[in-house]
């Protein structure tokens, strides 16, 4: 479900008439070496596609609307081998519609210093002919990504790889479809938003359906088929005593299974990236839908509960982006602290939807009384998230825009065991510090529920941002609150 290898980005390079046709030659081959060495670099998840060197405005034009158009096309990388003038690069750039990354490198990583003579200088003219395209780009106001280093360098091939994953998971967000069974939770502010603004800046489009329809579905489901779901629990997980086979709650676990496999029929039959729920909406279900929905994120599905569509939307974006990388992304939610002086942490869970992509160990299959919803217990897997290095993302509503938020956290251990929480947990300090990180979050009003990432950056979300041209606050450990309030006071006069 999850596999880029068949999107690509084209490698375009741009010179002129002015050098003669064996500068122009040697060009072509330079940039056909570079972008091979691109397209076989592991850590470049999609194809990088060398196109002929472009030397005329007519050239830009054609490569730019042949993108605008190319079905597996993701995004254009730019290079200048030698000085191309930039006005030839306005038509162009005035219709493209696909991400852009200015790749500014040069063919030769060392000055030659015994052999350079002018032939050679007037071929490797990066150092002046990315700049006199860098200067359009600003001048046009297009936001892109620049890259400087030489070409094979690690960290210059990992910069291209993030904004590759991106630039897959912007592509496949302008035509995401997110289903919301029901509304949002009753009286809450943050899962609601402008589904309108949503699909015009995003192309996301997010419409209700009807429990009713969801259920009717879900009464399709045959006994075999809950047969072979159940079997594959009982091998992919530890099951709680009581919902083994023959004992006193395995017909609860039958309902779990069927409400998933009537979900997920549901939102493959209609195409659907993500979608959400609420306790409140349910009618008709048996139990809430909690290791379905688990299980459809680790398939890599986006989630949201209470009808929160904009966090499920980011979710099934993030697992598009991180695809094939080690770690999880998943629907999180902060909610309680440990403010012991000494070491003041974060417990992130939610009552039952938290991805098993973020497990440390093998989850166990659990059923327990859930307290509200007013359905029967629903059944959920139980693990706690490892230590290691995490972000959590937030898309929200501003009225006038939309504002994404990232804090960088250091998830931690679990200190010591829950025996009387089953649900998935993580836990973790936010970045600079407990104090700083949670009174920043809360002054760029970053919601409750968030995208919690293993294995992706705030890098990924700086070149998300910049493709659609929303507005980015970052918590790191360099964050102040007084630098952060100033940031905020500056968003709101540049969108104003």
């Amino acid at each position: 479900m999850l596999n880029l290898n068949h999107y690509e980005v084209w490698f375009v390079t741009g010179s002129q008439h002015l050098y003669g046709e064996e500068t122009l030659r040697q060009v072509d081959a330079h940039s056909q070496i570079i972008a091979g060495f691109l397209n076989d670099a592991p850590a470049i998840p999609v194809r990088v596609v060398f196109k002929p060197v472009v030397k005329t405005p007519d050239e830009i034009y054609a490569i730019c609307q042949e993108a605008n158009v190319a079905q597996n096309c993701v995004g254009i990388v730019t290079w200048m081998h030698t000085f191309s003038p930039a006005k030839m690069w306005i038509r162009g750039l005035t219709i493209l519609k696909k991400p852009l990354l200015h790749l500014h490198t040069q063919f030769n990583r060392d000055i030659p210093w015994g052999s350079i003579d002018m032939d050679f200088m007037n071929l490797n003219q990066s150092a002046h002919g990315d700049r006199e395209f860098g200067f359009m780009v600003s001048r046009m106001r297009l936001n892109r990504k620049v890259v400087v280093g030489f070409w094979q360098q690690q960290d210059v091939i990992d910069k291209i790889a993030a904004w590759a994953r991106v630039s897959v998971a912007a592509y496949e967000l302008k035509t995401m479809k997110v289903a919301r069974f029901g509304d949002n939770m009753r009286q809450v502010a943050v899962t609601e938003g402008d589904k309108v603004a949503a699909e015009i800046t995003f192309g996301m489009s997010v419409n209700t359906y009807g429990i009713g329809d969801l259920v009717a579905v879900i009464n399709q489901v045959t006994d075999t088929e809950v047969d072979r779901l159940v079997e594959e629990y009982a091998d992919s997980y530890t099951l709680m005593d009581s919902l083994l086979k023959g004992q006193s709650q395995h017909s609860s676990l039958r309902d779990a299974a069927k409400i998933e496999l009537g979900m997920r029929a549901f939102l493959q039959d209609g195409n659907f990236g993500a979608y959400t729920d609420t306790f409140e909406d349910l009618h008709g279900m048996t139990q809430l839908p909690g290791i379905a929905s688990q299980r459809l994120m680790a398939d890599g599905y986006g989630f949201g509960g209470e009808g929160d569509w904009k966090t499920s939307a980011m979710v099934r974006t993030l697992k598009v982006m991180a695809a094939g990388l080690p770690g999880g992304n998943s629907f999180m939610e902060d909610y309680t602290y440990h403010f012991d002086p000494a070491n003041p942490l974060v417990l992130g869970s939610h009552m039952l939807e938290i991805c098993p992509s973020i497990a440390a160990d093998k989850p166990t299959c659990e059923i327990h009384p859930l307290g509200i919803g007013g359905k029967a217990d629903p059944v959920r897997l139980v693990f706690n998230a490892p230590a290691g290095p995490a972000i959590n993302v937030s898309l929200v509503d501003m009225g006038n825009r939309f504002r994404l938020i990232v804090n960088e956290v250091e998830a931690v251990n679990v200190l010591e065991a829950l025996p009387k929480l089953p649900v998935a947990r993580a836990l973790w300090k936010p970045m600079p510090d407990m104090q700083t990180g949670c009174a920043a979050w809360i002054l760029a009003g970053g919601a409750h529920h968030t995208v919690y990432s293993q294995n992706m950056t705030t890098e990924h979300i700086e070149d998300f941002a910049d493709i659609f041209g929303v507005e980015l606050v970052v918590i790191d450990k360099n964050t102040t609150l007084r630098q952060l309030k100033n940031e905020l006071r500056w968003s709101e006069a540049a969108y104003r």
